[in-house]
């Protein structure tokens, strides 16, 4: 980690070598997208048979939200950096208006946390618009506090991200009862703190209250507790509270080592609840065996090498932060959904990126991709490493793709 954070540097003039742009990024991310169409097409009718509707209502659905999320892709990608920047405050009031709008939309028995806004058949999660609006918030705060070398003080700069971890954790992690989401936020901000330098020791306040407040939390809620209870002993709760926990187990064992093949699927049959979104990955390793498990799991340890690579040779400090925002956000909630399954962690609820079923996730980390591709650009080569000094010294630039309608910088 430390040998990353000592890449954040912008490149000499002079000795910049330009890229195009990185088409294994997209490739990589389409196979994620064309996995997650398979295995959703060939539950569907299953789904079907379990929960009613067309045996076509899944996959026209997810076909829907991939066509979006490339349109939020290209839109992403044509925009330049500057104006999102300059968009950030906007962003921001639209995430908490929409996380508002959730908190007073009526639950439904199905799901009754307040984490959608619904409008007839059709629904928003709010706090992947949170997560989209932080990625500008979170680079430019912690870009602004680098230039002014206020990373250490704590009324510039702690207090402000002391108050937005409680927000996080008050609004998303207890009104909306989304922990997962809120450790994805959370893990954001620390790449991003960790990456600009920020010292380890202004970190451990902030330890200290995600401790306390997952404390508190896990002590006042008693689903929470009972998913505690559940995740270190899921075999005493299989018929009550561990029965996903358990059937997701037997879903993943009994794949094998090849897998049970696309039409054999057992625990798509109303089994395993949640078999299209938070619990895919089960499924899909029931379908497809500890082989197909390594090459999906390959996959993704593609995407984030990928990422990283973009992040190290980004071209300045802004874009590069946004880059470990988003590497942050697709490892932490992959690291959760297959924890999850796999019964290395507690069921959290959240989707697998790219892979799971659902229109909102899928929209936004299309749109979320296509800021990094954007920015992959712009990477380029040094022929001599920059120091931290040196890198002090400059002036910080957004990258800007040449065409006539270029905004300069």
């Amino acid at each position: 980690m430390y040998e990353i954070a000592a890449k954040i540097r912008r490149p000499d003039v002079g000795q910049v070598r330009r890229h195009r742009p990185d088409y294994w990024l997209v490739a990589i991310a389409l196979f994620l997208v064309v996995v997650g169409l398979t295995v959703v097409y060939a539950i569907s009718p299953a789904l079907s048979a379990t929960q009613g509707g067309s045996g076509v209502h899944y996959v026209s659905r997810q076909l829907l939200a991939v066509a979006l999320s490339a349109v939020a892709f290209l839109v992403t990608a044509r925009i330049p950096l500057k104006l999102w920047q300059k968009w950030q405050m906007p962003l921001l009031i639209i995430a908490g208006v929409g996380t508002l709008l959730a908190l007073i939309t009526p639950v439904i028995p199905e799901y009754p946390a307040h984490r959608w806004i619904r409008l007839g058949s059709m629904s928003l999660q709010s706090v992947e618009v949170v997560k989209f609006a932080l990625l500008f918030y979170l680079s430019s705060f912690f870009v602004t506090r680098y230039q002014q070398g206020s990373l250490g003080d704590s009324k510039r700069t702690l207090y402000p991200l002391l108050v937005l971890i409680c927000i996080a954790g008050v609004v998303v992690a207890g009104v909306q009862s989304d922990f997962g989401s809120t450790v994805v936020i959370m893990s954001m901000m620390a790449a991003m703190a960790f990456l600009t330098g920020m010292p380890v020791r202004k970190l451990l306040p902030f330890a200290a209250v995600l401790v306390i407040g997952a404390v508190l939390l896990i002590a006042s809620t008693p689903y929470r507790r009972e998913r505690l209870a559940t995740y270190l002993h899921p075999e005493t709760n299989c018929l009550t509270t561990g029965y996903q926990s358990c059937q997701a187990l037997i879903a993943v064992g009994s794949g094998g080592i090849a897998g049970l093949g696309l039409g054999r699927s057992v625990q798509a049959y109303g089994y395993l609840p949640e078999a299209q979104d938070d619990s895919i990955f089960a499924i899909y390793a029931e379908k497809f065996g500890f082989v197909g498990v390594m090459v999906l799991l390959g996959l993704f340890v593609m995407l984030f090498a990928r990422l990283r690579t973009i992040m190290e040779r980004a071209p300045d400090m802004f874009s590069q932060l946004l880059v470990a925002g988003v590497l942050a956000w697709l490892s932490t909630q992959m690291i959760i959904n297959v924890g999850a399954m796999i019964g290395l962690l507690p069921l959290k609820g959240i989707t697998l990126p790219f892979v799971s079923y659902g229109g909102t996730s899928v929209l936004f980390v299309g749109a979320a991709l296509g800021l990094v591709f954007q920015i992959s650009h712009y990477t380029s080569f040094t022929t001599r490493n920059v120091t931290r000094s040196e890198r002090s010294k400059r002036t910080l630039r957004s990258p800007q793709r040449p065409s006539p309608n270029r905004v300069e910088t």
